[in-house]
């Protein structure tokens, strides 16, 4: 299996592509808002969450980040020692 590379279908589609699409689906604006303001009314959670979405946008998400290779606290000398074999390599 080629990796990287042009392949067939791949990538973005054009512009004209996905104007067609929005055409094509324009005339379904009515029937998806309502869809969203009845699933909004019965209290749907994917409705509430779409909306909330879009309204107000997506809030950040958290990563929370841990070394688990390394446990332990650096010095002053370690970082001093780090870095001097770090720079030694470039």
């Amino acid at each position: 299996m080629a990796h990287g590379g042009k392949r067939e279908g791949s990538g973005r589609k054009s512009k004209a592509d996905e104007q067609q699409l929005v055409e094509r689906l324009s005339p379904l604006d009515d029937k998806g808002f309502k869809a969203l303001s009845d699933g909004l009314e019965d209290g749907q959670s994917w409705a509430v969450k779409l909306f909330m979405e879009y309204r107000y946008g997506k809030p950040k998400q958290q990563i929370e980040q841990t070394n688990v290779n390394y446990n332990q606290e650096l010095t002053k000398e370690d970082i001093i020692k780090l870095n001097k074999h770090l720079e030694s390599k470039y």
